[in-house]
């Protein structure tokens, strides 16, 4: 398909801006190859044409800035639009936080700015270039061809697929990063460069090309996801926090159902994935269970999903009658209820099954059709630790879970999920069957989370009723709501981020968690529809973006274009 070009005509003060914009990318890139301190920090950032770490960072952000600034007259052809005005905007205001705190982190770790090499002052300078440029291109006007764009699709093919290897690349740097300052920064980098692409309109076209290439995208994002073992070295550490990060998506996207489908708010999911891990476990042959019952594995996790399940079924039947901020707090009654329960099943104040407080433990690891997965295997050269036999079943699990939820987002039960959750009244006046699509969204996604959850106690070998807290439920609904509520790939990167952040953040001891709040209300702020965000929402939520619609198709040059 032809690509469309621009009707808008780049101005003096425009062409100026890109200039800068364009020095100031050279310059970053340039400072990659320098000295940036008299210490060997961060990686040893003093030695000159060997860039690692922070040099690395600073040459990404001046990559992204020349290919922005150069946009106009290079990248459109290639990709059919770009809008380089708003990102270049973004860009040099995050490269010049970058900058300046790198030369922070640089005065804290080699004892002042002195330490500070040319490479460092000149990344600044280039920063600045970049902020100026932004600054004189940031109202360049809006192209009516970012909703219709398409490029060759030979070019958006490997477009995506050079995205998944980069994200499978981005995620085992990141989980190997042990140095507080590297790992702050590398997000921050990720962030900026993100922005930009995002004020760029870039995903615009991504999410266009993504949709007509779905097959290759699903495929590239669960090959990387498979690769990722491979390119941990065995780390242990590494793989145990990919493996929690499945086991906390797969139980989101079961949420997704009920608050991003349904528009439900339930406050008390993680008491479904309780009833899985302890049904998992009772059957698990642990010598703490009071049944001796050990069946296959496929018949426990069966039986896990479907006890969730009729926990929904019996949870929703009364409570689904109510709505807003009364199921929510009936929801989270149900979570603090089933919490308590496990704690008196212990044989004195109920039944023997949960053994009280003290929880089931020694919980034996899963041993399916021979294969061991407690014992470490070694696949084409590389060995794979515990964790990552369990990361490689949880990534099998979770793609049938994300098949499952696609298979009814797109059929007659998601759209009328979907009708109940923009106008109950008007849907039940079409003929919508509210109740009972109420009742199968919540016994649908407490199914799902009841199916993780035996694989969690087989992998935490224990389970005890102080697992399963509100605030499970409540990073599990962040989850949901950050990531883009009704999208499964906007729910598993909120989970990755929820799930991650925390772990990597332990450097700031107490700290972490403030830090981690502030980066939730920042992101809730600048970007509501979350990471990955529904079209619908995505309108809903920004009344620029409805005006920008409504003139795009009225506009002459639109139609002028197309014809």
């Amino acid at each position: 398909m032809s690509t469309i070009t621009s009707s808008s005509t780049t101005t003096g003060r425009e062409r100026l801006g890109l200039r800068l914009a364009l020095a100031g990318g050279a310059l970053l890139l340039v400072s990659g190859l320098l000295s940036w301190s008299f210490e060997p920090i961060f990686g040893d950032i003093s030695i000159r044409l060997w860039p690692v770490s922070l040099q690395v960072f600073a040459m990404l952000i001046g990559l992204t800035a020349v290919a922005l600034a150069l946009s106009p007259t290079v990248l459109r052809r290639a990709l059919g639009w770009v809008h380089a005005g708003p990102g270049l905007w973004a860009l040099g205001i995050g490269a010049t936080a970058y900058t300046a705190l790198s030369l922070a982190a640089i005065a804290v770790e080699a004892g002042g700015l002195i330490n500070a090499n040319e490479g460092a002052w000149i990344a600044l300078v280039g920063a600045l270039l970049l902020l100026g440029g932004g600054w004189m291109v940031r109202d360049r006007p809006r192209a009516p061809e970012a909703f219709s764009a398409q490029g060759p699709a030979t070019v958006e093919i490997v477009t995506i697929v050079a995205i998944c290897a980069l994200a499978l690349a981005a995620a085992a740097y990141a989980l190997g990063r042990d140095d507080a300052w590297v790992f702050v920064l590398f997000l921050l980098t990720l962030g900026v460069i993100g922005t930009a692409l995002a004020r760029a309109e870039v995903f615009e076209w991504l999410g266009g090309a993504a949709g007509r290439h779905q097959h290759v995208l699903t495929l590239g994002a669960f090959a990387a996801a498979f690769l990722f073992p491979f390119t941990q070295d065995g780390s242990e550490i590494n793989m145990s926090i990919a493996t929690l990060v499945l086991i906390f998506a797969a139980t989101a996207i079961g949420l997704n159902i009920v608050v991003g489908l349904a528009g439900l708010l339930d406050l008390g999911y993680i008491a479904f994935l309780g009833a899985g891990a302890y049904v998992g476990a009772i059957f698990s042959g642990s010598v703490s269970s009071s049944i001796g019952w050990t069946p296959p594995f496929l018949v426990t996790a069966l039986m896990g999903g479907l006890f969730a399940a009729l926990l929904g079924l019996i949870v929703g039947s009364p409570t689904l009658r109510v709505s807003g901020d009364y199921l929510a707090i009936v929801t989270l009654a149900f979570g603090e209820i089933f919490r308590l329960a496990m704690f008196n099943l212990d044989g004195n104040n109920g039944p023997d099954l949960t053994n009280g407080p003290n929880g089931i433990t020694a919980i034996p690891n899963l041993s399916i059709l021979g294969f061991d997965f407690g014992e470490s295997h070694t696949i084409a050269g590389v060995e794979l630790s515990r964790a990552a036999n369990y990361y490689l079943f949880m990534l099998f699990i979770t793609a049938l879970i994300v098949l499952i939820f696609a298979r009814l987002n797109n059929s007659r039960i998601g759209r009328g999920w979907v009708a109940i959750r923009e106008d109950e009244r008007a849907a039940e006046a079409m003929g919508v069957n509210v109740f009972g699509l109420k009742l199968l969204a919540f016994a649908g996604g407490a199914f799902l989370a009841g199916v993780a959850g035996t694989v969690k106690a087989h992998y935490d070998t224990s389970v005890t009723p102080d697992q399963y807290q509100f605030l499970e439920s409540a990073f599990l609904l962040a989850a949901v709501v950050l990531g883009g509520m009704g999208t499964i790939a906007g729910v598993i990167l909120g989970a990755v981020v929820l799930k991650l952040m925390p772990e990597k953040l332990r450097f700031f001891s107490e700290y972490r968690l403030l830090l981690f709040g502030l980066l939730l209300v920042i992101m809730m702020r600048f970007r509501p529809e979350g990471l990955v965000a529904n079209k619908r929402r995505q309108l809903e939520l920004h009344d620029d973006d409805q005006d920008r619609a409504a003139q795009t198709d009225r506009s002459p040059q639109t139609k002028e274009a197309l014809q």
